[in-house]
């Protein structure tokens, strides 16, 4: 429920969240969604647009509330203070009403591209609500009623049920087949005799509608927040894996006592209205149904346990993998520049016997050259000419034998 489209920023002096919202450090999950619900629509700028002040604290009401109703930020405050918050991952939170037409044509446009923003209820509707002012419908069991929504606007609805329909369970839902943008709210009745908002669910698309639900059932149900982290898992893409089930956050009201609820269908297209149908029915005839989300709902929990668990294996895992991965490359390279340098030095020595070759066997100056042949040769003479290895020539040979025949 926020003016926040620079997204809820820590303000320059930031004070404990606890005493922000006027809750103890043992405070539940509802009390301090109470606290913060009152103080938002106390602040709100819608209602004190005079009142600069106001706005900065309804950014602190909202930034300290977005610490405590995240079970995870709210035990890393607990912890070790705001240090250890990441609050450039805190949800952007956008009031719809406040903003001007350029700003809420970008805000359509990353809606449309399928990035999650989340939006805040009209503080108009809220404060029409907690004075009584509304025009209640009635929204029998069983019944299904079709409508047409303003934007920023509410349709409020009455759901009577009596003690076997309570007992058994009841589920109110509501879908469109436009796929419009909406919120389904839960009221409680308030000590003023007005409505204050104590649910709201934000419509998903599901196969060609938007739909949201709402679950009464006995036992404690979870709704999953799409937009959870959304910018911290932009910013580390495993993340999305590990955080996606931390979304599944807790329903604050899991059952509902005989007699009458209020419950309202709010507009939360960007331009245009929102058709919608809704209905409540009775989980009895649903057993089977009701059994297995209990099951299955208890099964993603654990696992939800698990994957924090395996989270850090895997962070030590990647990094181990970094490092080996790193050393390979250090090695691979190292390896490669001692087998250069090695081919370099055989190279040199290879090349430089060649030219050594070349340069003692052959001299040419422009004159007759001398071979290695004919140094050998003159190696093999005496003084006077004659073969120091004292062999006889083959044309010696042929004139003794020329001597004898003739003599």
């Amino acid at each position: 429920m926020g003016s926040k489209l620079e997204g809820t920023s820590a303000p320059p002096l930031r004070r404990d969240p606890y005493e922000v919202l006027s809750v103890s450090k043992d405070s539940s999950d509802q009390e301090i969604k109470t606290a913060y619900r009152k103080l938002a629509l106390k602040y709100h700028p819608d209602k004190n647009t005079d009142n600069p002040e106001a706005s900065e604290l309804f950014k602190e009401v909202a930034y300290s509330y977005g610490i405590l109703s995240d079970p995870e930020k709210r035990r890393q405050y607990d912890n070790a203070g705001f240090e250890a918050v990441d609050t450039e991952g805190m949800d952007m939170e956008i009031d719809l009403s406040n903003l001007g037409t350029v700003n809420t044509v970008f805000a359509a446009l990353f809606s449309k591209l399928g990035v999650p923003i989340k939006t805040s209820i009209s503080a108009n509707v809220l404060e029409e609500a907690l004075n009584g002012t509304v025009t209640v419908r009635p929204l029998p069991i069983g019944m299904s009623v079709n409508g047409k929504v303003e934007k920023q606007s509410a349709h409020f609805y009455s759901v009577t049920i009596n003690e076997q329909q309570a007992e058994a369970g009841v589920v109110v839902r509501a879908t469109s087949a436009a796929q419009s943008k909406f919120k389904l709210l839960y009221f409680e009745q308030d000590a003023n005799g007005g409505y204050n908002l104590a649910l709201q669910e934000d419509s998903e698309k599901t196969g060609k509608v938007t739909s949201a639900g709402m679950y009464f059932l006995h036992f404690q149900v979870y709704r999953m927040d799409s937009t959870m982290n959304a910018l911290a898992m932009a910013k580390d893409p495993e993340a999305a894996f590990f955080k996606r089930l931390e979304g599944l956050q807790p329903c604050e009201v899991s059952e509902l006592k005989a007699g009458t609820h209020i419950f309202a269908v709010y507009g939360d297209n960007f331009f245009k209205t929102a058709s919608y149908t809704i209905e409540a029915v009775c989980a009895k005839s649903y057993e089977e149904t009701t059994n297995k989300l209990q099951e299955i709902e208890a099964q993603i929990l654990m696992k939800r346990n698990e994957l924090r668990q395996f989270e850090t294996e895997y962070r030590k895992a990647l990094a181990r993998f970094q490092e080996v991965t790193n050393r390979y490359s250090q090695e691979k390279q190292s390896v490669d520049e001692l087998l250069r340098q090695r081919d370099s030095i055989h190279s040199s020595f290879t090349s430089a016997r060649t030219v050594a070759i070349s340069g003692n066997t052959s001299y040419s100056n422009g004159s007759s050259s001398k071979t290695a042949y004919d140094d050998a040769k003159a190696d093999s003479l005496t003084e006077d000419g004659r073969d120091k290895s004292g062999r006889k020539k083959w044309f010696n040979l042929n004139l003794n034998r020329a001597d004898k025949k003739f003599g």
